[in-house]
């Protein structure tokens, strides 16, 4: 397989994504909370320039196991 920064990019959103994924499982278990405790990032730019308006909403959470999902991602990909 050819390594390139889109291939890095789809193994990192996968990773995250897996373990996000783990963490949602993993919400009932109390002992565990500090690895599915989430944390919420978020960026609305905004303008209105007379011909045109917008308003972006763009959010992400990130949790410890997405966390480590996206370093053994990047480690899958230096191994290919």
């Amino acid at each position: 397989m050819k390594k390139n920064a889109g291939v890095l990019i789809l193994f990192i959103l996968l990773g995250w994504l897996t373990g996000t994924w783990i963490a949602k499982l993993l919400l009932p278990v109390k002992a565990l909370s500090f690895l599915t405790t989430s944390t919420t990032l978020k960026w609305s730019p905004e303008a209105n320039l007379d011909i045109i308006n917008y308003d972006i909403n763009i959010e992400f959470k990130l949790c410890l196991l997405g966390l480590i999902g996206m370093i053994t991602a990047v480690w899958l990909y230096r191994r290919l």
